[in-house]
C-alpha cells in the first residue's frame, strides 16, 4: 500500500530521462568512476606488503570485483532501477535490507567526492599555487552545474575527461615497456614478519593490510547500475556496460601494477604520491612525466564528476521511495534530480573542509565493502527465493560466483580495519546513525512496501505522461 500523502502526480514529478545512455556510455561511466585510482593511492599497498604481497592483494580484489560485477549484471537486467544495489536488496530482503544496503553505498558515494576534491586541490596547488575551500567550492559548483544541464550532456563531458586520463595511462605504459626489469619488483628489504620472503617482504599480514589499496584499482565500478533507468535498453546495456568497464579496468590495473614498479622499483613506487610521474622521471621521460602530471588531474576530475552522478541517482531513488526526505527526488524540466545533486554536494563540501582526505577515503571504502557483502547476498537470496524472476542476463556460475564475492568482501572489510581502525569505527557510527533514522522515522513513510509496487507506480506515471503527450500532439 502506498504511503500516506502520496498524490496522483507524485511519481510524474520524479522521473529521469529514459533512453539516454547506450552500453558504451555506461562502460565509460564505469571507467570514469574508477580511473583516478590508477594514478595514485593503490601504490601505497606496495609499501604495506611489498610488490608480491600487493600483487596477491590486488588479484584477490580483482576477483572480488569481477564476481560482484557478474552478479550485479544479472540483477541490473532483471531490476532496472536507479537505486542500483539498494533496489536489488529491497527486492531480496525487503525495505530494511534495501535501506541498509543503500545507506552503505551512500556512505561510499557521498564521502568519496569529498576525499577526491581534497586530492584535486593538492594537484591544483602544484600547477597553479592555489588550494583550499575556494578550489573545493569551485569544483563542486561547476560539475554539479554540468549535471543539472542533463544526463546526456554530463555523460559526454565525462567521456572526454576520462579519455584524457586513459591516454595518460597508455602513454606511460608504452614509455616504460623498454625499462621493465623483473629485479626491480623485489628491491624492498625483507622483514622478520611471519611468512616474510623476498616475494612477501612484509609477510602475510602485509597482504591483509594491502587489501584496501587493491580495491582502489576498481572502487566504484559497481555504480554502473545506478544509470539503469536512463539506459536505452537496460536489460542489454547495463550488463554489457558494467562487464566491459570491469574488463578494461583489469587491463589498466595490470599495466600500472607491473610496469611502474618494474621500471622504477617497488620501493620508489610504494613511497610516491604520483607513481606514474615517478616512474617516467626515473626512466628519463621527464617531458611525458610533466604531461601525465597534468592529465592526472583529469583522472581525479573524471572520478569526482562521475561519482557525483552516482550519488545523485542513489539519493533520488532512496528519496522517491520515501527512505530520505521526498523533496530530494524532485526532477527538473531536464529530468535532472536537482536536489539530489545539490544537497549531498553541499554536505560533501563541508566534509572536505576537514582536509582529512585519507580518513574520508578510508570511511568510503568501509561503506563500499559493507555494500558489496549485502549486494552479493541479495543475488544469492534472489536466486534461491525468486527463481521465477525474469533474468535477461544470468550470472555465470550462479550463487557460487556471488558467494565468492560475499566472502571476499567480508575479508576486505577486515582488511580496512587492519589498515585504519579509526576509519572503520567512524563509519560504523555513521552507519548506526543512518540506520536509526530509518527504524525510528522513514520506515513509516515509505511510498511502496516492495520494489514491485514502486516499479508498478513508476510504470503508471510514465503511462499517464505518455497519454498526456499524445493528447497534446493530437490537439
Amino acid at each position: 500500500m502506498a504511503a500516506e500523502g502520496l498524490d496522483d502526480d507524485y511519481l510524474a514529478k520524479r522521473q529521469l530521462r529514459r533512453g539516454t545512455a547506450g552500453w558504451v556510455l555506461l562502460a565509460g561511466l564505469g571507467v570514469s568512476y574508477v580511473i583516478s585510482g590508477d594514478f595514485a593511492g593503490w601504490n601505497f599497498g606496495i609499501a604495506e606488503a611489498g610488490w608480491g604481497g600487493f600483487a596477491i592483494a590486488a588479484a584477490l580484489m580483482a576477483l572480488m570485483y569481477f564476481t560482484l560485477v557478474l552478479s550485479l549484471a544479472e540483477m541490473s537486467a532483471a531490476i532496472p532501477a536507479a537505486g542500483g544495489g539498494y533496489s536489488f536488496a529491497r527486492q531480496a530482503m525487503g525495505p530494511a535490507g534495501g535501506y541498509l544496503t543503500g545507506l552503505a553505498v551512500l556512505i561510499e558515494y557521498a564521502l568519496a567526492p569529498a576525499a577526491i576534491v581534497i586530492f584535486i586541490g593538492a594537484a591544483v596547488e602544484e600547477l597553479l599555487g592555489v588550494n583550499g575551500p575556494v578550489v573545493y567550492a569551485v569544483f563542486y559548483a561547476v560539475f554539479i552545474a554540468i549535471h543539472l544541464a542533463g544526463v546526456g550532456e554530463a555523460l559526454k563531458v565525462m567521456m572526454v575527461i576520462s579519455g584524457l586520463a586513459v591516454f595518460a595511462i597508455l602513454a606511460t605504459a608504452i614509455a616504460l615497456i623498454g625499462d621493465f626489469d623483473t629485479a626491480n619488483l623485489f628491491d624492498m628489504a625483507t622483514t622478520d614478519a611471519v611468512g616474510a620472503s623476498s616475494f612477501l617482504p612484509m609477510g602475510w599480514y602485509g597482504v591483509w593490510a594491502a587489501l584496501p589499496f587493491g580495491m582502489w584499482l576498481f572502487l566504484a565500478v559497481e555504480g554502473v547500475p545506478l544509470a539503469a533507468e536512463e539506459a536505452k535498453n537496460p536489460a542489454r546495456d547495463v550488463p554489457k556496460g558494467i562487464i566491459g568497464a570491469m574488463i578494461f579496468l583489469l587491463g589498466t590495473a595490470v599495466l600500472v601494477l607491473f610496469l611502474l614498479a618494474g621500471a622504477a622499483g617497488a620501493q620508489a613506487i610504494g613511497e610516491s604520491g604520483v607513481p606514474l610521474v615517478t616512474a617516467l622521471k626515473e626512466s628519463g621521460s621527464e617531458t611525458l612525466g610533466t604531461v601525465v602530471n597534468v592529465l592526472g588531474l583529469a583522472g581525479l576530475i573524471a572520478s569526482f564528476f562521475s561519482i557525483i552522478y552516482g550519488y545523485s541517482r542513489l539519493v533520488f531513488a532512496l528519496s522517491r521511495a520515501g527512505y530520505l526526505p521526498q523533496f530530494l527526488s524532485l526532477t527538473s524540466s531536464r529530468k535532472a534530480p536537482s536536489w539530489a545533486l545539490i544537497v549531498p554536494g553541499v554536505l560533501g563540501f563541508l566534509v572536505s573542509l576537514s582536509g582529512a582526505g585519507d580518513l574520508i577515503l578510508g570511511m568510503a571504502v568501509v561503506g563500499a565493502t559493507l555494500s558489496y557483502a549485502l549486494m552479493a547476498l541479495s543475488h544469492i537470496l534472489l536466486r534461491v527465493n525468486q527463481p521465477q524472476l525474469e533474468r535477461p542476463y544470468r550470472t555465470p556460475g550462479g550463487i557460487v560466483t556471488s558467494g565468492i564475492a560475499l566472502v571476499l568482501s567480508l575479508v576486505a572489510l577486515t582488511g580496512v580495519y587492519a589498515f585504519d581502525p579509526r576509519a572503520f569505527g567512524y563509519t560504523l557510527i555513521l552507519f548506526a546513525v543512518g540506520a536509526a533514522y530509518f527504524f525510528l522515522f522513514s520506515r513509516h513513510h515509505l511510498v511502496a512496501k516492495t520494489a514491485e509496487e514502486e516499479f508498478a507506480l513508476l510504470a503508471r506515471a510514465e503511462s499517464d505522461l505518455d497519454g498526456e503527450g499524445a493528447a497534446e500532439g493530437s490537439s
